[in-house]
């Protein structure tokens, strides 16, 4: 397919800060891409760079195969859904929508027609003589869409567009987004830092922290096979458990210590014994057993039930947290069994944070044996 979007070893200074680091990302045509990652981590630098909003200090951008380095906002052909709508309160829907059309000389009844066009599209036909502050948040979003559609540019850039919006509002907004994507067939580009949002509604998601992109790829791929400990416990909802490991005798398996048990599970790879490394574990992949029967017995602390699911936090630490679907009866302070399967592991480097490939540990199909305290680490 043909690329929309590409960027070269971009970098963005603000002095002496070093805000963008090298970035290099290329979008298809009709891709709809997520940029995620916590506060401050350079994620609407990016795009405020793409609209042509911040001029970046080195590197390469090319938008549709033109470059765009030092083209101005208003030439780049993109349009920008801003979290706070950007909405001209003076103005109706229907002025709101036609206004960058008038402005670029279009005859007024035509650009009526492509007003009416796109509010039929995002269901705002009946609300187009209304003023913004008529309006709620929803509506206001779907306006702000709105208004970018009707340009037919070549890309859309969403800058959080959803956050000020409540959490039921919030769910519908990224149902109506991606399905609008999907009619349009547009190039998207959406900053979030809800890591949801990107999941269920990107094609290809971007993970960044301090101004690097830590990895990219098919949301599950992310959530399948993190490239490190940040992106393991970004992805994924909640988060990521980890526990910290040993390396055994020979490399053929790794000791888990955890706190008052410990736990002994197969593992290949070229590390020599005793290497410190993370294992991961996600809440979804750890069963509830009989005291006894699992990796570890731990005591239960905190459960929340949701009617769907039950989340459990173990009083221990490090905290295991454990997602069981449905309703799981346990109670604070009871002593319950964690059972845990070596393929679903991930493995990281305890000091750096890498991910560790070990394939032969995760094909084995053996479980995890239990360690007494007295029995020697080796």
């Amino acid at each position: 397919m043909t690329l929309q979007i590409e960027l070269n070893g971009v970098n963005k200074y603000y002095g002496s800060f070093h805000a963008l680091k090298d970035i290099n990302l290329a979008i298809e045509e009709g891709t709809f891409v997520a940029l995620v990652g916590p506060s401050g981590c350079g994620k609407s630098t990016l795009l405020r760079s793409l609209a042509g909003l911040e001029k970046i200090s080195t590197g390469d951008m090319k938008i549709a195969g033109a470059l765009m380095t030092n083209v101005p906002p208003r030439k780049r052909d993109v349009a920008m859904v801003f979290q706070s709508y950007a909405l001209y309160p003076h103005m109706t829907v229907e002025e709101n929508l036609t206004y960058s059309l008038r402005i670029r000389g279009v005859k007024k009844a035509e650009a009526r027609k492509a007003a009416e066009e796109v509010a039929a599209t995002t269901g705002l036909s009946h609300l187009m003589k209304r003023y913004p502050r008529e309006l709620s948040g929803g509506q206001r979003q779907r306006v702000a869409m709105s208004r970018a559609i009707i340009r037919h540019p070549k890309a859309f850039l969403f800058d959080e567009p959803l956050s000020n919006l409540d959490a039921a509002l919030r769910v519908h907004m990224r149902k109506e987004i991606r399905a609008l994507h999907d009619r349009l067939r547009a190039t998207s580009v959406y900053v979030t830092h809800d890591q949801i949002e990107a999941m269920t509604m990107a094609d290809h998601v971007v993970v960044m922290r301090d101004g690097v992109i830590e990895q990219q790829g098919r949301p599950l791929d992310l959530y399948d096979r993190p490239a490190n400990k940040f992106v393991a416990g970004f992805i994924g909802s909640p988060a990521m458990n980890f526990i910290p490991a040993i390396v055994g005798e020979g490399g053929t398996h790794v000791i888990l210590d955890f706190g008052a048990t410990r736990a002994r599970l197969p593992f290949t790879d070229a590390l020599p014994p005793g290497t410190a490394i993370t294992v991961g574990i996600r809440p979804e992949h750890i069963k509830i057993v009989a005291d006894g029967q699992g990796a570890f017995d731990v005591p239960v602390g905190i459960v929340e039930s949701t009617g769907s699911a039950t989340f459990i936090a173990s009083a221990t630490q490090p905290e295991l947290t454990v997602v069981e679907t449905g309703r799981r009866d346990v109670a604070s302070g009871e002593i319950v069994g964690l059972a845990i399967e070596p393929a679903k592991l991930h493995f990281f480097d305890a000091e750096s944070g890498t991910r560790i490939e070990a394939n032969e540990a995760r094909s084995d199909a053996g479980s995890i044996r239990r360690l007494h305290l007295a029995e020697e680490t080796r």
